[in-house]
């Protein structure tokens, strides 16, 4: 058998794995829809599930009050024009409300509080973390990435980078890569800017869409979404993965890391949690339920690797084909 063909029958084994385990939206989250669907329901939920970051945030000694005190004294006037693109078209899913700002990513308050929210809703992910469980499940993804990534990746992408969180972790991983991160949110992208000036890092920062880029193409041996995907609906996360093949050299990879929709957490989430969470994600449903694997075969991917790297999130390593 050649090798095209093991891959091909590799293919549909792994298909015909997905089809029996492929994950359906449950009643309690059919029921949890219905009262999102009752905008002052939707509304007390949202700001529900903000005070409670919030409070977790000050419980474990991120002073998000302060924080966002400091960054808002700034005048930001010169970072937003630096990274702002005046000609782009945002896509229609973009300017949903998120993490309960009625502007979604499209504001400063949402800019000046990601960090905190960051540190605040990945305390918990391990028990005895606390304001260190961020940095654990980056430095969780990047430990597969380098066990599974077999190149040296001198160009990488960092495909929704926010504020830069995901890009300063990934520079310390790949300090001789030169780096580049595209966001849809220039508020987000005049944050990165300023910290990688405070860090002295040098990166490229674009104001772009993430499933179009217009970058040259096979331009990065490395794009890396790291909590990207469930915050996309369905169309876009497949023109995302697209890109990032286009994007991609010969034999370059795309690691993803996400909220795994196998995990026991989310599978015994109580309605109550559930409502505060799907409150501020609007997509999630989308995500849990669609096939990422599927996608990356269909896109021309290999089959990739799905690896937990957490109780709640998995690592997706795929690597693109290289020139016959």
């Amino acid at each position: 058998m050649s090798t095209s063909e093991n891959t091909a029958l590799h293919a549909k084994s792994s298909r015909a794995q997905r089809t029996q385990i492929q994950p359906k939206i449950g009643l309690a989250s059919r029921l949890v829809n219905i009262i999102l669907a009752i905008k002052p329901l939707a509304n007390f939920a949202k700001q529900r599930a903000r005070q409670m970051m919030i409070q977790r945030a000050e419980n474990i000694g991120v002073p998000w009050r302060e924080n966002v005190r400091q960054l808002s004294d700034r005048d930001w006037e010169k970072e937003l024009i630096s990274v702002q693109n005046p000609e782009l078209q945002y896509p229609d899913y973009y300017l949903s409300s998120f993490h309960a700002y009625e502007r979604g990513n499209l504001s400063w308050e949402a800019a000046w509080e990601v960090e905190s929210a960051a540190y605040a809703v990945h305390a918990k992910i391990w028990s005895d973390t606390g304001a260190q469980g961020d940095s654990q499940l980056r430095q969780s993804y990047h430990q597969i990435v380098k066990q599974q990534v077999s190149i040296q990746p001198q160009d990488i992408l960092d495909l929704g980078c926010s504020v830069g969180m995901s890009t300063f972790a990934l520079q310390a991983v790949y300090p001789q890569a030169k780096i580049t991160g595209v966001d849809l949110s220039p508020y987000f992208l005049a944050v990165a800017k300023y910290r990688s000036e405070q860090y002295r890092q040098q990166i490229n920062w674009l104001h772009r869409a993430a499933e179009s880029t217009n970058l040259p193409d096979a331009s990065f041996d490395l794009v890396s979404a790291c909590l990207v995907f469930h915050e996309l609906p369905q169309t876009a996360a497949k023109k995302v993965i697209a890109e990032a093949h286009r994007l991609l050299r010969p034999g370059g990879y795309l690691t993803i890391m996400d909220m795994n929709p196998e995990s026991e957490v989310y599978r015994n989430m109580p309605p109550y949690v559930l409502t505060l969470l799907k409150s501020t994600e609007p997509y999630l449903d989308r995500y849990f339920t669609l096939d990422l694997e599927k996608v990356l075969l269909d896109t021309g991917f290999c089959t990739p690797t799905i690896t937990p790297n957490s109780p709640r999130h998995r690592t997706i390593v795929a690597q693109s084909l290289t020139k016959q």
